[in-house]
């Protein structure tokens, strides 16, 4: 997953479901080159099609499992640790210019195998604790098989870059039966996606080449939100008598999306359900 999720491709070309679509004169004019016939490009542009999709669907599955996660801490225990959550579906040009590059059999296992980052979900939390505690939540779910890790808190890169990765295997349902799909997941502070987004823009502006003394700024900035983290970790834990979340809201509100979140019991509904628990001499939990 790049460091800046796209919500379009480079074209702006989305089929009706949101899936990046493939464009028949993609695959028309290199399929023609082959020799290969009409039939066979509408055939290859369903197939890819569909492979595409189950990694369309495996990022909602994993979405879904991050904010019933944000909705269960909201609501239940009053702190929620996941600020956001954003994902990214390379298109398909971008697939098949990485398999050429890479030197992949254009074969769909093959393509499942070595290319690891066609979809991603980036989870941002508000401390480090936080990032190894939603990952932990995340890749402990009994249907979801970790392929790989790759902890570049403990370990950073060269660049200064920081951030927890893993690739997961999760299986979507569909009507044929289930599916398992592969996504990127990454998890990380507020402070290390800042770091992140800036050094993607100014390694799309030199195009890799960034200047000596620019990258050495990069590197002195990301050292500085190293000791950010640091420091609101030590806040974070000299405060964390407080029920009350931390942006000072301790009630239930709307979700991301609009929709209630959680249905708000009034005193009436309360005082009911300790009348029936008495009545009937169900112990309190």
């Amino acid at each position: 997953m790049e460091d800046e999720a796209g919500a379009a491709d480079a074209d702006g070309t989305r089929s009706a479901s949101g899936l990046p679509a493939l464009p028949e004169s993609f695959l028309t004019a290199r399929a023609q080159a082959a020799g290969v016939g009409a039939d066979d490009v509408r055939r290859l542009i369903d197939q890819f099609s569909r492979f595409m999709l189950g990694y369309k669907f495996g990022i909602d599955a994993l979405t879904t499992k991050v904010r019933i996660l944000q909705q269960e801490f909201k609501h239940v225990h009053r702190y929620n640790p996941i600020e956001h959550v954003s994902s990214r579906l390379k298109s398909p040009e971008s697939v098949l210019e990485k398999v050429a590059r890479k030197g992949i059999e254009p074969r769909f296992d093959e393509m499942y195998e070595h290319i690891t980052d066609i979809a991603g979900v980036r989870v941002t939390c508000s401390f480090v604790s936080d990032v190894y505690d939603v990952f932990d939540l995340l890749t402990k779910q009994s249907d979801v098989h970790v392929v790989k890790v790759k902890d570049y808190i403990a370990h950073p890169k060269t660049n200064g870059y920081r951030s927890l990765h893993a690739i997961v295997d999760l299986p979507v349902f569909l009507s044929t039966g289930p599916q398992t799909s592969r996504v990127e997941l990454q998890v990380r502070t507020i402070a290390m996606d800042f770091w992140a987004s800036l050094e993607h823009k100014i390694h799309y502006k030199y195009r890799g080449e960034v200047p000596d003394g620019l990258q050495t700024s990069l590197q002195e900035a990301a050292a500085t939100a190293a000791r950010l983290d640091e420091e609101m970790e030590r806040l974070h834990h000299d405060v964390r008598g407080d029920a009350t979340s931390p942006d000072g809201d301790d009630s239930a509100d709307e979700g991301d999306d609009g929709e209630v979140a959680a249905v708000e019991l009034s005193g009436l509904v309360i005082a009911r359900l300790a009348q029936h628990r008495a009545d009937s001499g169900e112990p309190h939990a």
